[in-house]
């Protein structure tokens, strides 16, 4: 695995064209991140829509220390175009059920268009959940340095997800 740009990802998901690369014009990286649940998609489409309530990833770091729910908010997964999420992402797309779009509201700093695809596939073991990223303008040092931020905190978003969808 190519760590820290792939993890958790096969060869054909990470070769899958996704509404992500569209939105990012000169692309100077691309990573992936995937994980396994054994919830069946419905559910963990349901779960990805959590996103729109809290980060799922490191409370302390990503939610001003307030937990992330463990239970589904009703409503969360009612996902609209141009609704703001993660603190500093809005939804570009999505496809209920399929996959969920969002780009980075602001386009300054050493990052400008960054923009990340979730999906939702089966898999029989239940589902699979793929994240894949892209963004532009990250040198070499600044982005191996974000790729590996980006691998600690999806990693735990992913399997918490998954985690919690079967529940």
């Amino acid at each position: 695995m190519d760590l820290p740009e792939h993890w958790g990802t096969t060869p054909d998901e990470r070769a899958r064209r996704t509404p992500a690369d569209d939105l990012v014009a000169a692309p100077s990286a691309r990573w992936t991140r995937g994980a396994t649940s054994t919830a069946d998609p419905a559910t963990l489409w349901r779960w990805l829509g959590q996103l729109t309530v809290a980060p799922y990833s490191y409370d302390l770091v990503d939610n001003l220390g307030r937990r992330s729910p463990r239970t589904l908010t009703p409503g969360a997964d009612d996902l609209q175009v141009g609704q703001r999420l993660l603190m500093i992402f809005v939804i570009d797309s999505f496809v209920a059920g399929e996959h969920l779009t969002i780009r980075r509201r602001s386009t300054r700093g050493p990052v400008g268009e960054f923009a990340v695809t979730y999906a939702v596939h089966p898999d029989p073991a239940g589902s699979r959940l793929t994240a894949t990223v892209v963004l532009d303008r990250a040198g070499a040092v600044v982005g191996k340095a974000l790729a590996w931020g980006d691998l600690v905190m999806m990693r735990r978003q992913l399997t918490l997800l998954c985690a919690l969808a079967a529940r």
